[in-house]
C-alpha cells in the first residue's frame, strides 16, 4: 500500500483545541502529557525555580475525560487563591525584576528568550489597559510567581517537544464578568482582549472567564495560524484540566502528529472594480485582512471603454467565505464576485524571539521542501528604531548579529 504521505513534505504539527479557552496551567498540563518523562520534567523545572514556586501534577477528570491537573504552590498555597493582577504602582514584582529573573533562571537560552517574549506581550497589554508605561506595570507578587511558573513550563515543554508548526482552533473566551483586585470586569478581561486582537475568538455558551491573559500571551507567542484542525495523522494527545466544572469538559486538548503542506484548500474571491477611489479600496483591504484573510491584493487591469480598473483578489479559508463576501460587497462597488477553490502549498511557519542590544525582535521562520527562511518582524524593527532613535538598517544589523550569536551558541 502506498502511503498518502509519499512524495509530500510531512511536518511535526501541534494542534491546540481551545474550545474551552486557555489558561497557562491547563496548557502546561496538556503539553506535560505529551512529554516522555513528566516526573523528570517537573523535577527539573522546580529545581530551576529554586523554591520560589513548586509545580506539581495529578490525574484528574472532567466530564469523564481523563487528564492532568497542574497546580503551582507559593508558600503552600495553590494558584487559584491568587490570580495574576497588575497595577501601575510600586510594590509587587516590577517588569524589570521579572525580566531579570528570566535572564538568570538556569534554563536554555531559547526557553528564556521565549519566556521573555511572552512577558513582553503581557506587559504591553497591561500597560495599554492601565494607561501607563511598561516600566510602571507591577504584578502582584504571588500571582507573578504563578504566571512565571506557567510561562516557563510551557516554553520548556515547547522546547522539548520541538513541533515544526503550532496551530490552534478559534478561542472560546467565555462570557459574563470576572472579579479581580480592581473590581468586576467584562469577559474577556481587557488585557486578554488586547492580546487576542486579530485572532478568531467567540463567546460560546459558558458564563465565566475561559481564556486568561497568560494563556492568551502564550498562544500568541507560539501559534502560527488559527482555524479548524488540518488533515493530520495524530500520534499522541494531551488533556489539561481546569479547576472549575462546567457542563462541557473544562480541558485544553493538544494533538501531536504529522500533517502535510499540500492538503490545505483555500478559496480565491475576485472582482473587477473601475469606479471606486483608491483610498476606499485600501480601506476594503484593511477590513478583509482584519477578518483573517490569508492575503488581499490588487492588480491593475483595463476594462471596457478603455477605463483603467483594479482586480481585487482575496484568499481565505473555506469557512471564511461568507464573511469575506459580506465585507467585499459592503466596502466596494462591485456587483459580483467570482470564486475559485485552490490547493495551497506552504512552508511551515513559526515565530521565535532574539534579544538584540536594542530589545527583543520576533523572527519569522519558514521551513519545508528543503528550504529555511528567516525574516525579522517589521513592526518590531520599526518600534525599536523609533524608541532608540537609530535608523532601521542599524536595527537590522543588530538582529543579524544576534542571530549569528545564537547560532554559534547552539
Amino acid at each position: 500500500v502506498r502511503p498518502e504521505s509519499e512524495g509530500r513534505e510531512r511536518m511535526k504539527t501541534l494542534y491546540i483545541d481551545c474550545s474551552m479557552g486557555c489558561a497557562g496551567d491547563m496548557l502546561t498540563a496538556a503539553l506535560l502529557e505529551l512529554h516522555p518523562d513528566p516526573a523528570a520534567f517537573l523535577a527539573g523545572m522546580n529545581a530551576a525555580l529554586g523554591g520560589r514556586a513548586v509545580v506539581s501534577a495529578a490525574p484528574d477528570a472532567k466530564c469523564g475525560i481523563r487528564g492532568t491537573h497542574v497546580t503551582v504552590s507559593i508558600h503552600g498555597q495553590q494558584e487559584g487563591a491568587h490570580p495574576l493582577h497588575t497595577e501601575c504602582a510600586h510594590g509587587g514584582a516590577s517588569s524589570a525584576e521579572i525580566m531579570a529573573f528570566l535572564d538568570a533562571v538556569p534554563l536554555s537560552r531559547s526557553i528564556r528568550e521565549n519566556a521573555k517574549a511572552v512577558y513582553a506581550r503581557l506587559l504591553e497589554a497591561e500597560s495599554a489597559v492601565h494607561g501607563c508605561a511598561v516600566e510602571q506595570v507591577h504584578f502582584h507578587e504571588v500571582g507573578a510567581l504563578d504566571a512565571l511558573a506557567d510561562v516557563l513550563c510551557v516554553c520548556a515543554l515547547m522546547d522539548a517537544l520541538q513541533p515544526q508548526r503550532v496551530l490552534c482552533s478559534p478561542i472560546n473566551v467565555g462570557s459574563g464578568q470576572v472579579r479581580c483586585a480592581h473590581g468586576v470586569l467584562p469577559v474577556p478581561a481587557p488585557a486578554t482582549e488586547r492580546l487576542l486582537r486579530g485572532v478568531p475568538v467567540y463567546a460560546g455558551g459558558v458564563t465565566g472567564e475561559l481564556c486568561t491573559p497568560t494563556g492568551a500571551a502564550l498562544l500568541r507567542q507560539f501559534v502560527s495560524d488559527y482555524g479548524a484542525m488540518p488533515q493530520m495523522c495524530v500520534s499522541a494527545a494531551g488533556y489539561g484540566t481546569g479547576t472549575k466544572d462546567f457542563a462541557a469538559a473544562n480541558v485544553v486538548r493538544v494533538l501531536l502528529g504529522e500533517s502535510g503542506n499540500g492538503d490545505e484548500q483555500v478559496v480565491e474571491l475576485c472582482c473587477n472594480i473601475d469606479d471606486q477611489p483608491a483610498e476606499s479600496l485600501a480601506f476594503a483591504m484593511d477590513e478583509l485582512l482584519a477578518l483573517g484573510a490569508l492575503d488581499v491584493y490588487f492588480t491593475a487591469i483595463g476594462m471596457k471603454k478603455g477605463r483603467p480598473g483594479v482586480l481585487l483578489t482575496c484568499l481565505c479559508r473555506p469557512e471564511q467565505r461568507d464573511a469575506m463576501l459580506h465585507c467585499i460587497f459592503r466596502n466596494t462597488t462591485t456587483l459580483g464576485v467570482r470564486e475559485r477553490t485552490c490547493a495551497r502549498y506552504s512552508l511551515a511557519r513559526c515565530t521565535q524571539n532574539v534579544q538584540t542590544r536594542f530589545g527583543p525582535v520576533r523572527i519569522k521562520t519558514a521551513q519545508g521542501y528543503g528550504v529555511t527562511r528567516e525574516k525579522a518582524e517589521y513592526d518590531d524593527l520599526a518600534r525599536l528604531a523609533r524608541g532608540s532613535g537609530q535608523p532601521l538598517d542599524e536595527i537590522r544589523a543588530a538582529v543579524a548579529q544576534a542571530l549569528r550569536d545564537r547560532n554559534e551558541t547552539e
